[in-house]
């Protein structure tokens, strides 16, 4: 009976966390792991757990080398699909998420989250030395290192050592 739920369109078991409902019972079990946090598959190599398997045997692809998507314009190849659809983008030009309040255009919808909070002023990463707050969590990892101390980029000519990678001390510096 549940598998006729999926021609009928009927969708009868609701999360009671956000009222999404779903055409069977295992797939509302594995949308709920989304709030619960639960992570049951865990990538034997790295420790990285992931809510569902189809996650960890996508991810397995970094260990293993595998890139079996493949762009046909320029034949690089992928570990993620989406990853390529993202390169895909380059080929066409498309940008297809918008800044509502500036319409500012980018490839993907994470950078346009980022993006959104210019305008917003949320600052969600926050130092706990000094409390001061970032609007990327970069941002705060390249903050973190003034007070760690960490100077992980060198100059390849005098071994100088900075924070953070840019292209003033990756090339000549004063």
């Amino acid at each position: 009976m549940t598998h006729q739920h999926t021609h009928s369109g009927e969708r009868p078991y609701l999360c009671k966390v956000c009222n999404e409902t779903f055409s069977d019972c295992s797939t509302l079990r594995t949308h709920q792991r989304i709030h619960s946090g639960e992570r049951p598959y865990t990538c034997d190599m790295c420790y990285k757990a992931f809510s569902r398997n189809i996650g960890l045997k996508t991810h397995q692809c970094i260990h293993s080398g595998e890139r079996p998507y493949l762009c046909k314009l320029c034949n690089k190849t992928f570990s993620y699909r989406s990853t390529l659809r993202t390169h895909q983008c380059l080929h066409s030009g498309a940008r297809p998420y918008a800044c509502p309040v500036c319409n500012m255009a980018f490839i993907q919808k994470t950078s346009l989250m980022t993006h959104q909070r210019i305008h917003s002023g949320e600052r969600p990463y926050t130092c706990n030395v000094c409390k001061n707050a970032f609007s990327e969590k970069a941002s705060l990892i390249t903050h973190l290192r003034i007070h760690s101390g960490e100077r992980p980029y060198a100059c390849a000519v005098c071994n100088k050592a900075f924070r953070a990678q840019s292209s003033d001390n990756t090339s000549m510096h004063t």
